[in-house]
């Protein structure tokens, strides 16, 4: 499957959903090759499938890790489980398992925060968003606050759906994690 090469600085997986595997445009137009095209330095692997949810991500981890030694793993997994009314404990319970076998294989982990419409009401919300913030406090790791707060609002960067960015707006993603992941690398 992937094979790291070792003339790069650092290996990282982008284990997203269709935020990061660029819905509605070509894999050239989204954030990560973006972001590869920026630091060419390091080895960026796009795990990311449309659609996937936390329990998708997690099958599908073990296979990934097992391919490639990554220095980092980026998770940005969880809109669709909030999309589809998924209680929050079992968001949790799968991205508690993420995080941990990533880091049993030896990589670091930047957990990107996820925020989901209000459609659930305003408990539903805050138990969702909460999640991320006790599993960075409960592992000690960087919590990205949500990339799609400046963009969803703006029609100008949304898809017609109004829930995936469009192509104009990856380069504002890009250079909101740039400095998450360059800095995660440093640590």
């Amino acid at each position: 499957m992937f094979v790291s090469t070792s003339s790069y600085a650092a290996t990282i997986l982008i284990l997203g959903d269709s935020l990061s595997a660029g819905y509605g445009m070509s894999e050239e137009q989204g954030w990560v090759q973006l972001l590869r095209d920026k630091h060419p330095e390091h080895d960026i692997i796009n795990g990311s499938v449309s659609g996937e949810t936390t329990a998708g991500g997690l099958r599908r981890l073990p296979n990934l890790l097992a391919s490639t030694q990554f220095d980092l793993v980026v998770v940005e997994l969880g809109g669709n489980d909030g999309l589809r009314g998924f209680p929050p404990n079992k968001l949790k319970s799968n991205l508690t398992k993420i995080i941990s076998l990533s880091q049993d294989s030896g990589a670091d982990v930047l957990l990107t925060e996820i925020m989901v419409p209000p459609n659930y009401g305003p408990r539903y919300t805050k138990m969702f968003n909460d999640v991320y913030h006790q599993l960075a406090d409960d592992f000690d790791i960087a919590l990205v606050p949500f990339f799609m707060l400046d963009i969803a609002p703006n029609p100008d960067l949304m898809q017609r759906d109004g829930i995936h960015p469009n192509v104009e707006a990856q380069p504002q993603i890009t250079q909101w994690m740039a400095p998450w992941i360059i800095d995660a690398l440093k640590k």
